[in-house]
């Protein structure tokens, strides 16, 4: 997968997992992450899957309904793909905080649907429920903040409602926050992130 890596200033800071929305690359989270922490080290990835020539991390059938198969199919290659990164660059594997938008925060909840362990936690900007009728695993110990849009267009308000009580029916700490905004990334949110994230 193409990639960033940027080793932080401090082993024991998490490694942020940056992953963007629709039509993003590996730098379009950047700034994000030195918002939120300047001294964490950095792996930026970018989306395997182009849609009309825009990287994603997984097709869809149209706006709002996820390719489930490839989806399922993306999340293992990303999995797979942070054990490799973990080993190449030699972080540790049980500490990584994802931090996601639009498309990205989608994958970012699939490894949370589907692998117990392979996220410490996520910061997810607008994501909604990868899949529906499966069983999580026991997410205990983990920590999720999601911000969502209250008139966002592409996430209705009760996509991140119902992603909320799915992670906590399966005992992660959920952290809510709500914009008065649609789909855009807002520097509210983000500074709300990173009060969130001082607090881990």
């Amino acid at each position: 997968m193409h990639h960033i890596f940027k080793q932080g200033t401090s082993q024991q800071k998490p490694v942020f997992l940056l992953l963007h929305g629709t039509g993003g690359n590996e730098h379009s989270l950047l700034q994000l992450a030195e918002i939120i922490d300047p001294d964490a080290s950095i792996l930026s990835v970018r989306g395997n899957v182009l849609e009309n020539g825009m990287p994603r991390f997984f097709k869809r059938l149209a706006e709002g309904i996820f390719d489930e198969e490839d989806l399922i199919l993306q999340t293992n290659e990303l999995n797979n793909f942070l054990d490799e990164a973990a080993s190449k660059y030699g972080f540790n594997r049980q500490n990584i905080i994802a931090i996601g938008y639009s498309n990205g925060a989608n994958i970012a909840a699939s490894l949370l649907f589907h692998f117990k362990d392979s996220l410490k936690g996520a910061i997810l900007h607008h994501p909604m429920v990868p899949l529906r009728g499966i069983t999580l695993p026991n997410l205990t110990g983990t920590h999720v903040f999601i911000s969502a849009g209250t008139n966002d267009p592409i996430c209705p308000k009760q996509e991140s409602d119902e992603l909320q009580a799915l992670l906590k029916e399966a005992h992660a700490s959920v952290t809510m926050h709500w914009e008065n905004h649609g789909h855009q990334l807002t520097m509210s949110e983000v500074q709300a992130a990173k009060v969130w994230y001082e607090q881990l």
